[in-house]
């Protein structure tokens, strides 16, 4: 699968949140410019959470991190432009996402 030029579709339900299209592949992140869709507002105030904890790095954010997180991964859903992907971790900050993913679940 070639990635640059890529729209991945953010969904929340049968909601669109967003687009990425993608300009950036460092392996195991892809990175592009994000439009947000209708059901962005949603879950907007989510990823800035999510986002201001990772960048905190350290224990006590951890555990809040996951929480976030976990709370994301069950609101909304990415698929690639073959279809949906098992997995992913995604960061959205303003214009730009940055994720990574797998066809297959991730380890626990």
């Amino acid at each position: 699968m070639g990635f640059d030029g890529g729209v991945w579709r953010v969904r929340g339900g049968d909601e669109p949140v967003g687009e990425i299209q993608i300009d950036e592949a460092d392996f195991p992140w892809l990175a592009g410019c994000f439009t947000p869709g209708p059901g962005y507002a949603a879950v907007r105030d989510l990823f800035a959470r999510e986002l201001a904890l990772v960048e905190r790095d350290d224990d006590e954010a951890l555990a809040a991190w996951e929480a976030a997180y976990e709370e994301i991964r069950s609101r909304v859903s990415l698929s690639s432009p073959d279809g949906p992907v098992a997995e992913f971790l995604l960061h959205i900050e303003g214009d730009r996402a940055w994720f990574r993913w797998s066809e297959e679940p991730f380890d626990e």
